[in-house]
């Protein structure tokens, strides 16, 4: 039986405040280590935990920073799994009086409008040298791409009914978690954006910079009723 979860589950559940669902149904924490050293230690520690657990996060380590991504690929999302080892994760960071930063998970998808995904979708897998996701819709546009290193930005095609004239057809979604997404919204509205449509908010909000240049920020919420 799989022990998939929503993100819902994974961010309701007990000891997970660290942590936030971005991108790709991937639960995020970054760590302010305030030292390399103690980073390699938090990094020690995370690895032995994913040892004994038989389950590997990835983990990037920069100075001052650690940066833990957790998904379960067998069941294409989130599971229990995840949610027991960011648990343990948040518990080894206390232990070395290591702070976590809720407001600071961030995941990228790179959006590409099509009329015939299926045309155009190779054409994108051998410029960026990418790799089919796994299962998917079949009336998908076409399956997503991602990097094999797990490192660049998934990229996914939206299907259109018709071309879409004097519009950008490549846009970037931004995950941040539901604290941070409003705030985000109003300082790119400030910074010379507008909102497209916020019919779809809190799950996204569509905007565009002045030249009509779209970017979706988006967060691991439904779509309210409207």
């Amino acid at each position: 039986m799989s022990d998939r979860i929503s993100a819902a589950d994974f961010q309701a559940a007990d000891g997970t405040d660290d942590w936030r669902v971005t991108a790709d149904e991937r639960a995020t924490a970054v760590f302010r280590t305030g030292s390399f050293t103690t980073g390699v230690q938090l990094v020690e520690a995370i690895g032995e935990l994913a040892e004994a657990a038989n389950h590997h996060p990835d983990v990037d380590l920069r100075y001052g920073t650690v940066t833990v991504r957790l998904t379960s690929h067998d069941v294409g999302g989130l599971s229990e799994r995840d949610e027991a080892l960011a648990v343990q994760v948040s518990q080894a960071a206390r232990e070395l009086d290591v702070t976590a930063d809720p407001a600071a998970p961030t995941g990228i998808t790179v959006g590409i409008d099509v009329l015939d995904g299926r045309a155009v979708q190779p054409f994108w897998r051998a410029v960026l040298g990418y790799q089919e996701t796994t299962g998917g819709d079949a009336d998908d546009a076409a399956p997503a791409l991602v990097d094999p290193s797990g490192a660049l930005p998934t990229v996914w095609f939206q299907q259109m009914d018709a071309p879409r004239e004097q519009r950008n057809r490549i846009h970037l979604d931004v995950y941040v978690g539901p604290g941070v997404a409003e705030q985000r919204v109003a300082d790119a509205v400030a910074a010379g954006g507008r909102i497209v449509t916020d019919e779809f908010a809190p799950a996204w909000w569509v905007l565009a910079d002045a030249e009509g240049n779209e970017a979706c920020v988006c967060t691991w919420q439904e779509a309210a009723e409207r």
